[in-house]
């Protein structure tokens, strides 16, 4: 139900040196995406899916992909105020949810330098 309201709500980029708008190519979900109408629907929209089908594809080939969200989301879920949503405010939620992604990229950083 979340994913048509999500890709129409992606904004597109608007690259100046080409004079285009950027949307998004390939859509990577796991089985439970694995509906027709969102496949012939995203197909109208022109983006090209990677959905694995519920009982014929393992979802491993498509976690080489996914894994990156999977770990970030992880790393997010460390932070106890934002594991179990404290804040009732959204401003507030995504206030500490940006310091949060702020944090993890700052200990990444920190690793990859040392």
């Amino acid at each position: 139900q979340a994913l048509k309201p999500m890709i129409t709500g992606h904004q597109t980029r608007h690259d100046p040196h080409r004079g285009r708008y950027l949307k998004p190519q390939r859509l990577h979900a796991d089985k439970a995406y694995d509906v027709p109408h969102l496949r012939k629907w995203l197909w109208g929209k022109h983006i090209g899916v990677r959905i694995a089908r519920k009982g014929i594809e393992s979802s491993e080939r498509l976690g080489r992909r996914r894994w990156v969200i999977e770990r970030t989301m992880s790393w997010l879920t460390g932070y106890r105020r934002l594991n179990h949503r404290y804040e009732r405010q959204p401003r507030n939620y995504l206030a500490f949810l940006g310091l949060a992604a702020t944090l993890c990229c700052y200990k990444r950083l920190l690793r990859l330098t040392t």
